[in-house]
């Protein structure tokens, strides 16, 4: 498991899936306290955040992991896991901001930092870049 590098790609995942969050964060919230409701706010994000993150995550996270990060068919796959990314955010914001509980904007960034990353890393190492 260490032998293969996993280690540093978590580091390396960490740092740029944290400036991605960063990205979503700084997208998603603003629009969703002030313009639009909360949930297509979370799409928003997500389509911005998706093409930060495509960029860093295939030249720097998953560097050298064997995936030829310039194909149809790995960046196709890279949308696909995001795709359920946003899923879980849209989820999330939906849950939390929606009729059930009420919740400030906030509220869905809580996952979305501390949940979604760790499914995209798994997904993004067995499925896009491996």
């Amino acid at each position: 498991m260490w032998g293969e590098g996993l280690l540093g790609q978590l580091i390396r995942f960490g740092i740029a899936g944290g400036l991605a969050t960063v990205v979503y964060a700084a997208v998603y919230w603003p629009l969703a306290t002030y313009v639009i409701h909360p949930v297509v706010a979370s799409i928003a994000g997500f389509f911005v955040a998706v093409i930060f993150g495509y960029f860093v995550h295939s030249a720097w996270s998953f560097r050298g992991h064997g995936a030829d990060t310039g194909s149809i068919k790995t960046q196709s796959k890279f949308f696909a896991v995001q795709s359920v990314s946003m899923l879980l955010n849209a989820g999330f914001t939906w849950l939390l901001t929606g009729p059930l509980v009420h919740g400030p904007t906030w509220w869905p960034l809580v996952p979305a930092v501390c949940v979604t990353p760790l499914v995209t890393f798994g997904l993004n190492r067995r499925l896009v870049f491996a």
